[in-house]
């Protein structure tokens, strides 16, 4: 028993062989390149659209921030203009974010989806040796007739409103931090509680993104397949949390970098967006492949765990 959980553990895959064996998914066949790439050109459209408007509002919102700031040098006039400037402030960019959020909730949440199902239905016949010498009209015809959307879709609404409810919390807590009138001890406390939410998000996003690659990869959706995942995950949540902690730098730092070029213009170019946009499905890609990868491993672990188990009954027995 010790010798099979000793294999188990060292089959088990680390967070860079994982990077290693997305990597490999793709040129196990070309066509997953090409496939992968067209399947991506809706969600890419629309980013571009959505990145110009959402870089123009933050980037006002930042310049009104300062402006607020820095118009009060008096600590004791400063707290006293701080709520009527909080009020004006979320006045002025409320309408814009909210039109932000229908559209993010509305139409680009949908096509990276659709882009996510597409992808990861192909990849994981390739990875799993099914048919890796399917053709693009081989792809094409499965991702229309044979993928499975709905399931998916429920189980991502379920994702989405669970993201929703923390990010709401994480904004409430970073505006309480920068625009409330507070004390800097209770500045130190949300600071503290924003930190542990933020590392309970970035390890819950992992669970969910992996409940909806479920849903296209088994029949479970919903619920369900968050409590699957939860299941799966358990024992190797560091993995997902390392993946996730990596995305979410890197789309920070890319948001950051578009912030930078575009601050005296009041947005980046449209050269600018659309190398952003790039890079944002590129990475989504990837992280569709980590998942699935991933999503294996964990399951190849769980099976290993039962038969452990079922073995050592035997032996009792």
């Amino acid at each position: 028993m010790k010798n099979s959980q000793t294999m188990m553990e060292e089959k088990q895959l680390g967070f860079f062989d994982l990077l290693k064996e997305s990597l490999k998914t793709p040129f196990r066949n070309p066509n997953l390149i090409i496939f992968a790439f067209f399947s991506s050109l809706p969600l890419f459209s629309f980013l571009i659209m959505y990145e110009t408007v959402f870089q123009q509002t933050m980037i006002k919102t930042l310049k009104d921030i300062l402006k607020e700031r820095t118009s009060h040098f008096d600590v004791l006039d400063y707290y006293d203009a701080i709520p009527g400037a909080t009020e004006r402030l979320i006045e002025g960019i409320s309408s814009e974010f909210f039109l932000l959020c229908l559209i993010y909730l509305g139409i680009l949440h949908l096509l990276d989806l659709f882009s996510m199902i597409a992808i990861v239905d192909i990849a994981s016949m390739i990875y799993k040796g099914d048919r890796k010498a399917m053709n693009l009209k081989d792809m094409l015809s499965r991702c229309i007739k044979e993928t499975r959307i709905k399931g998916p879709l429920i189980t991502s609404i379920y994702a989405l409103l669970l993201d929703s409810l923390i990010s709401v919390g994480l904004v409430s807590t970073v505006m309480y931090i920068f625009l409330g009138s507070i004390s800097s001890f209770f500045s130190m406390v949300f600071a503290l509680v924003f930190i542990g939410l933020l590392s309970k998000y970035i390890e819950w996003s992992a669970v969910w993104n992996m409940g909806i690659l479920i849903s296209i990869l088994e029949e479970k959706h919903g619920d369900v397949a968050l409590i699957i995942s939860a299941y799966l995950s358990r024992g190797s949540r560091q993995r997902g949390f390392l993946l996730m902690l990596v995305y979410f730098l890197w789309r920070f730092a890319l948001r950051l970098g578009c912030v930078y070029v575009g601050w005296d213009k009041g947005g980046s170019g449209v050269a600018v967006t659309a190398v952003h946009a790039s890079l944002v499905c590129l990475a989504k890609m990837w992280l569709w492949l980590i998942f699935m990868v991933y999503f294996y491993d964990c399951k190849k672990k769980r099976l290993h765990e039962k038969i452990d188990v079922e073995g050592g009954q035997e032996e009792s027995t």
